[in-house]
């Protein structure tokens, strides 16, 4: 029977894909075509035009001028129609205005806020990359070990039915062993459906569905957090991550606003000067042209330089209300900041806590797993000898193939809590992944080697 599990377990493992797609190929095909991605990109290149935007209010304006006009005047003297034709061009220079001014400063640490906000999503693809594939290989490693554990519980069942007929067991001992393997398919069809959504998942980053994935190699470390101190990580999350620096440009560019709001209240001075011509045509004083009075149509050419000063006196109250208004903003801004700096001071030191804890639980199930093998033997044989039963061989079945399946995940728990680790501090590179990614291997054999071996304790001693 135990060479026949062993037999049922190695079919299972071998009919697993084999291992292709790297990390690095996935992070490569999500950053092409995820939308996430392409709108933060899209978003900063906006606002940096938005600084040249607003520079414009700062700088010269010329432009080219034409006008045509027809008079007709009317007085107790003489009556006037004629045509004037005027063109030429017109320059404007800013001299003065507060407003304009704030606003280009305001652009500028929009866009910063911007830059923080696209190298936000870029560390938040690479967290989702590799969560959402790592989260395939675990649904595919539970998958595994619920197949295989279907498996060594259908042959309990089929050998509760053989112990049944020739009388050695009751019948309680078969409906014990067939509720088990009803419960373990049960268990298999939700596995597979979850590898199927964890695949779905993973298509969404990289708009394909991929089959095969390198697997992380049995002598990949778990590796503490450096520095080992959470008060170390917390204040290089606060000072270099990347959610806090953009909460803080937007405070400023808040402020900023605030500024621009009570320009409101400032006058404001421009140069101007423009250089054209006038024609005028067809002058006639009542009926008679003015050529018999020695007055010939004619062109003017001029050039004006001249200052023009504005002073807001009463603008409907307008200016004071976008005034509390944009206070009320900053108040928001500032709370904002707050909040974000508490969450990811938090997070921090939970996330470091949390990668400790995960080194120390893999561990301890690394060692579960050799004690759950050789509980799983031993009951096997007192189970053979008659003091043991069915259900506690069902039982010792299915904590083996916890132990492996809870061993895998603090694995992948730990990678990934490790680089959310260094998102929270503002540190998460591809570089990352790319050194993760030496830990992968098309061959590595993943959750199936943990079975393999200990293949020897299910194989009777030759002695």
């Amino acid at each position: 029977m135990n060479k026949r599990l062993l037999c049922g377990l190695i079919a299972v493992f071998s009919a697993q894909p084999a291992l292709a797609m790297d990390l690095v190929e996935t992070y490569e095909k999500a950053l092409s075509y995820d939308s996430g991605i392409a709108s933060a990109r899209a978003s900063y290149e906006a606002q940096q035009a938005s600084i040249d935007v607003s520079r414009s209010g700062l700088l010269p304006q010329i432009n080219a001028y034409g006008d045509a006009s027809h008079i007709d005047s009317d007085s107790d003297n003489r009556e006037l129609s004629y045509r004037t034709y005027g063109y030429g061009v017109r320059l404007t220079q800013p001299l003065f205005r507060a407003g304009a001014w704030f606003e280009y400063k305001t652009s500028e640490l929009q866009s910063e806020a911007a830059r923080a906000d696209y190298n936000l999503a870029q560390q938040q693809l690479i967290l989702d990359v590799a969560s959402a594939y790592f989260n395939v290989l675990r649904a595919s490693d539970n998958l595994t070990t619920t197949r295989a554990a279907e498996a060594a519980i259908q042959r309990q069942y089929e050998q509760a039915r053989e112990r049944y007929d020739v009388g050695l067991i009751a019948i309680t001992e078969v409906f014990e062993a067939r509720a088990s393997y009803d419960d373990s398919k049960s268990r298999r069809i939700a596995a597979e459906s979850d590898l199927d959504i964890a695949r779905e998942q993973l298509a969404r980053l990289t708009g394909e569905y991929t089959e095969t994935l390198n697997n992380l190699v049995q002598a990949f470390p778990l590796i503490r957090p450096e520095p080992m101190n959470p008060e170390a990580w917390e204040d290089i999350a606060l000072e270099q991550n990347w959610q806090i620096q953009s909460a803080s440009y937007s405070l400023d560019a808040s402020e900023s606003t605030l500024k621009t709001a009570k320009a409101g209240h400032y006058p404001t001075l421009d140069l101007n000067a423009s250089y054209g011509n006038t024609e005028i045509d067809g002058i006639n004083q009542s009926g008679t042209a003015f050529a018999s009075q020695g007055q010939t149509d004619g062109t003017t050419t001029e050039g004006v330089i001249s200052l023009s000063l504005n002073v807001p006196l009463y603008l409907g109250g307008g200016t004071q209300a976008g005034v509390r208004r944009q206070r009320s903003l900053v108040d928001v801004a500032e709370q904002s900041l707050r909040t974000v700096r508490r969450d990811i001071r938090v997070n921090t030191r939970s996330l470091f806590r949390t990668v400790n804890t995960n080194i120390e639980t893999a561990s301890a199930l690394e060692q579960t797993i050799v004690s759950r093998r050789s509980a799983l033997d031993a009951t096997r044989a007192g189970y053979d000898v008659g003091t043991r039963n069915i259900v506690e061989v069902l039982d010792a079945e299915q904590a083996y193939y916890v132990a492996l399946r809870d061993f895998a995940n603090a694995r992948y728990d730990y990678v990934v809590n490790t680089l959310t680790l260094k998102q929270a501090a503002g540190t998460l590179s591809p570089q990352d992944l790319i050194d993760l990614n030496r830990w992968l291997s098309d061959t590595a054999p993943g959750i199936e080697a943990l079975a393999n071996d200990n293949k020897t304790i299910d194989e009777p001693a030759n002695n």
